[in-house]
Formats: C-alpha cells, structure tokens, sequence
C-alpha cells in the first residue's frame, strides 16, 4: 500500500472512529507546525493500525481507552470516551466495566480521575441513569 492509500484508508478509520465532527475540527486546526503530524496519524495510527483485520474496532476502543488510562493521557481519553459512546455503540455501563478493570491494573487514582472526566462526558450527553 502507498502512501497515498494509507492516508485515505486511514482517513476513513479516523472518522469512523471519532465522526466527522471532530475529524473536519482538527483539520480545521491544521497549520504549518502541526500539519505533518497530523498526516503521521493519519497514515500510520488510522491507516497502518485501526484497519488492521485482527481486532474489531469495539476491541480497539477498549484497549484506547484503557491505556490512555493507564497513560494518564487524559485530552485523549475524553476524546476516546466520547467517540465510543456517540460513534462506538457503547453504553456508559460499557465504560465502566472498562474502568474497573483498569482500577485492578492501573490504580484507583488513575481510575477514580477517570471515572469523573467519563461521568462528565456521560451527563452532558445526558446518558446519565438516576
């Protein structure tokens, strides 16, 4: 596969992934520092990864989200969270079994800051159950 390829490939992941909406943002945002990482992403993470066949994009998501947990790397969980539950088919019952499990293997603080920025992001969806 060339490049070119990859980069189309990979586009098409990266919105299946995060929706439009946020993809048509961040190219947006693009300007002459960040422009060649973007690409990168593009190509590599999306293109590269998320279309590899062994994992389905459900797998993929859980294995983000948890490691951006076990990171620390909060900008990307949110973003994560938030895709999984408005693109993903997950359901805020989905995340938290993610982050109990994370709490086992990553530890209650990282996991007790994770439960409140994915709660946020639950309520303002208004998915938020009583």
């Amino acid at each position: 596969m060339d490049d070119n390829q990859r980069r189309d490939d990979g586009m098409t992941q990266r919105r299946k992934v995060l929706g439009n909406e946020w993809v048509d943002k961040s190219l947006k945002n693009r300007n002459a520092f960040n422009t060649d990482f973007q690409d990168l992403i593009t190509r590599y993470a999306w293109g590269d990864i998320w279309t590899r066949p062994h994992f389905d994009h459900r797998t993929r998501r859980v294995l983000v989200i948890g490691t951006m947990v076990a990171l620390g790397q909060w900008d990307e969980f949110r973003l994560h969270v938030r895709a999984a539950l408005t693109e993903g088919g997950f359901s805020p019952d989905d995340i938290k079994e993610i982050l109990l499990q994370q709490a086992i293997y990553c530890g209650v603080p990282a996991a007790n800051h994770a439960v409140k920025e994915a709660g946020a992001i639950i309520a303002e969806l208004g998915l938020l159950k009583g």
